[in-house]
Order: C-alpha cells, then sequence, then structure tokens
C-alpha cells in the first residue's frame, strides 16, 4: 500500500536533512520532487497543484526556515496537507433514528461491492450491530448466489427473494423482512455495468428515492487509480454519494486514488479492503494513512488488529512463561498461529515505521510457506521435545528433518532463530532493560512491567521478523 510514494518522499525528507542549512532553493527543490513523485502515484492534479502550492506558502515562511528544527517543520507541514487532502478526521457510518437504516452499495462491475457488502455487514455485527443483506442485481448470472455465499461465511442472514423479481421488489422484500426479524440495517447489493449508463443510473435513483438510504456507498477499486475517482464523481452526481470504500488497496503500490477521490468529489472515505479475505476491512484513517505514507508506521492500527484476534488470557499466560524463562517451542507455534490470523506479514510490516530500529523490516523476505515450514519442523517434534529443547541433538534433528519434509540445516536454523527470539522477547517483556548481549543494570521492578492495557503479547510476534522468518 503506496510503497511507490512512501519510498520516493521518504527519500526526498533524508535529502532535506541532509542539507546544513535549509534554504528557499532547496525547499524548491524538495517540492519539485515531492511533485512528480505525487503525480507518479497517479494522484489528480489539480489535486498537486494544490498540495504543492500550499506547502509552498507555509514551508518558505521566515519561521520555519530560521526555526531551530527547519526540516521537522516542513515535514509537517506535508504530513498536515496530505491529511487535510484525505479529510483530517475518520469518517464514520451514519444511522436513522428509526431502524432500520438502509444502505445503498453502488460502484462499477468488478470494483468489489458484493465482497465489500459481506465485509462491511461483518463489521457491523462485530460492533453490536444485526445487519440484513439483499443483491438487486439481477443482471449479472450468479451476483445473487455469490452473495448468498458471502453471507453464509460472515454469519449474516440473506434475503433471497424470488426469480423473476425486479431490483426494486427485491429490496421492499427485504425491508418487510428487516422489520419482522428485528434487522437494524439493510444492505443492498446493486448492479453494475462495466461502465456507467443512464440505464444503471435510473435504476438506482428508482431505488434512492423509495428507500432513502442514509448511506449510498461508492466502492472503488483502487488499483483504477484516477478512473476510480473519474466514476465516483458521476455516480456523486446522480446519485449523492455519501461515501466511499476504496477496495484492494493491498494491491496499489501507487495510492493515487486514495489521495484524489476525496478532493475531487468532495465525499469522505469510510472504509477500505485490505485483502481477500472477509476480515480484511478497515474503517479509513486519514491520520494514520499519512503516517504509513511518510514511513511513520501505523502502531495504533497494529494494536486494535492484535487486540481483535488474540486472546487476553493467553497473552498474558504467555508474558508471565516469558518472564520465568519457561517460552517453549510449543508456545512459539501458538504465538505462530495467532500471527496468521492478523492477516499477511506484507500488511504487518506496512503498519511499522520504516525508520529506526525497524528500518531494515520492510526489506526481509516473508514468505508464508515459511510459517507453514516452521509449523511442520515443530510438528514433527515430540511433546518432550517441543518443551525440551535443550535434548534436541543430532539424530533428533535429523528424525525431525525428515518428519517434516526438510533439510537437518533448516532445523539448525530454527533452533537457533527460537532461542534468539525467546531472548528478544523475553528482554522485551521485562521493559526492554538493556540491549541484546548486554547485561541489565539495577533491579527489575515485576509490577505493572510489559504489560501493555488491551491484552496484547508480551512481544507482538512483528518485533522479531528477521531473526524468524528471514532467509
Amino acid at each position: 500500500m503506496f510503497d511507490n510514494l512512501s519510498e520516493k518522499l521518504q527519500r526526498v525528507f533524508k535529502d532535506l536533512r541532509g542539507e546544513g542549512k535549509l534554504t528557499e532553493g532547496n525547499v524548491q527543490d524538495a517540492l519539485r520532487e515531492i511533485r512528480l513523485a505525487l503525480l507518479e502515484a497517479d494522484v489528480n492534479f489539480k489535486v498537486v497543484k494544490e498540495l504543492i502550492l500550499n506547502v509552498r506558502t507555509k514551508a518558505l515562511g521566515q519561521e520555519v526556515l530560521t526555526s531551530f528544527s527547519p526540516t521537522e517543520q516542513v515535514i509537517k507541514i506535508v504530513k498536515d496537507e496530505l491529511i487535510r487532502i484525505l479529510g483530517s478526521t475518520e469518517s464514520k457510518l451514519r444511522f436513522s433514528s428509526q431502524p432500520p437504516s438502509v444502505y445503498m452499495m453502488v460502484g462499477l462491475q468488478g470494483s468489489g461491492k458484493t465482497t465489500s457488502t459481506g465485509k462491511l455487514a461483518r463489521w457491523l455485527t462485530k460492533n453490536g450491530k444485526r445487519p440484513l443483506v439483499v443483491s438487486v442485481d439481477v443482471y449479472r448470472p450468479a451476483a445473487r448466489e455469490q452473495l448468498r455465499v458471502v453471507a453464509e461465511q460472515v454469519d449474516v442472514p440473506i434475503y433471497a427473494g424470488e426469480d423473476g423479481q425486479s431490483p426494486l421488489e427485491l429490496a421492499k422484500g427485504a425491508r418487510t423482512e428487516a422489520n419482522q426479524t428485528g434487522r437494524d440495517v439493510i444492505i443492498i447489493d446493486t448492479a453494475g455495468r462495466l461502465h456507467i449508463d443512464d440505464q444503471l443510473m435510473v435504476e438506482l435513483e428508482e431505488l434512492k428515492t423509495e428507500f432513502n438510504p442514509v448511506e449510498v456507498l461508492f466502492v472503488a477499486d483502487a488499483m483504477t487509480g484516477q478512473d476510480a475517482v473519474n466514476s465516483a464523481g458521476q455516480f456523486n452526481e446522480r446519485l449523492g454519494v455519501t461515501g466511499i470504500i476504496l477496495t484492494k488497496m493491498d494491491g496499489d503500490a501507487r495510492g493515487g486514488a486514495a489521495l484524489s477521490i476525496r478532493q475531487v468529489t468532495g465525499r469522505p472515505l469510510k472504509f477500505m479492503g485490505v485483502g481477500e479475505k472477509l476480515d480484511a476491512f478497515e474503517p479509513f484513517h486519514p491520520d494514520r494513512i499519512v503516517s504509513r505514507i511518510l514511513g511513520m508506521g501505523d502502531v495504533l492500527s497494529l494494536i486494535e488488529k492484535v487486540e481483535e484476534h488474540v486472546d487476553k488470557k493467553d497473552a498474558l499466560e504467555m508474558q508471565e512463561k516469558l518472564l520465568r524463562n519457561e517460552f517453549t517451542l510449543e508456545d512459539f507455534q501458538k504465538q505462530l498461529r495467532q500471527l496468521k490470523k492478523l492477516g499477511s506479514l506484507q500488511s504487518l510490516m506496512s503498519m511499522l515505521p520504516s525508520v529506526g530500529p525497524f528500518k531494515d523490516l520492510q526489506n526481509v523476505d516473508m514468505d508464508p510457506k515459511d510459517l507453514v515450514r516452521i509449523e511442520a519442523i515443530i510438528g514433527s517434534m515430540t511433546a518432550q521435545e517441543r518443551r525440551k529443547h535443550e535434548i534436541i541433538n543430532g539424530s533428533r534433528r535429523r528424525r525431525i528433518a525428515r518428519g517434516s519434509g526438510v533439510e537437518v540445516q533448516e532445523v539448525n536454523a530454527l533452533l537457533k532463530q527460537y532461542r534468539e527470539a525467546r531472548r528478544m522477547m523475553r528482554m522485551m517483556t521485562a521493559g526492554g532493560l538493556g540491549k541484546p548481549g548486554g547485561k541489565r543494570k539495577g533491579k527489575r521492578k515485576r509490577k505493572g512491567r510489559g504489560k501493555i492495557k488491551g491484552g496484547m503479547p508480551a512481544m507482538p510476534p512483528g518485533m522479531n521478523f528477521p531473526q524468524v522468518f528471514g532467509r
């Protein structure tokens, strides 16, 4: 997500920090590079022009150029402008004062409306709502069946209706069922086209007039760049879109749609799809996204993801084991399984800062197959070996290698990485005292050390990716 843009902007800021003194000349050079980076990222040229103008006006002020940290102030100005373009604050969903609230999902065919409908229904359920979904796409073969499968996967009811019903009749039937079953949100998955046509818009306008939805959510494929922005503008003109969901953000290395669509349409980004799985769906936080773009990470989202998927009781037990130096290969295996629940390793890496101690993590080759291989190796050990790794001698290593289908060298590497991970994790859990390989100074106070509010694991597995998963 934003990989290309992030890399170029960080290079600009690194060069800017290398200047002995900030002048109008090197600020102008930096702004020229930022402008090129944004244009190459497929950001709308009007948005780029406005951003550069605002940054130039603020960055060339005497209070910036003569300050003690002019470079940091320029970076802050760029950050504030990017946040402003993306909407400044999170835009939350609205709900009707008289349930059920009606949401219309609109967009072009192939943008991800049906999958986003399921993801949104899952998100609403997780946040205490009782959604009902309905597909009114009577044109695309198996469109309604596709939504039925998705709804089943997220355990949300669907109104199936009857064959031959019109889109309006299907939506009315869903409203009746929602009233009868106590459902407080109806999500209408509408039809799409490969291009915008009048017939489609008339149908959507009729649905909007009949149901007066509190949200008309335009679903856009982020990878289509400015095409998504243009489509959003046309849908907004006809329907009055209230919010935007950007899909396939995990595959969008440029980010032009995200950085243009709100400024061009005037409508807020509300959610983004960050993967194929139905839980890969996040509210859009402008400040967090800008932090990712500028290489500052998004630790808040990482913590929220960990809190959602990690059992608090297990996390506390793991923390106590680390403090007692009782972290075994069985516990290591549990940590790996928890890690897999958090999504792709690349998505987790994007949430960590690309500077400081995390700088090298961005370049680590993390093949998901590595997790499978590690689990296979640990699974080929006996219970005693998993609890006491010290007893694994040469003959045991050869047996484990044969049982897991790997070379003995890989078993050796895993055991070495496990010992290093245990040492690092114990150090981090104890409150970060000392340095790897160094001695701790003073007495450690156990009370309150290493505990993070909300049940985050003693040390997130991601903190030690280079040692555990690096190739």
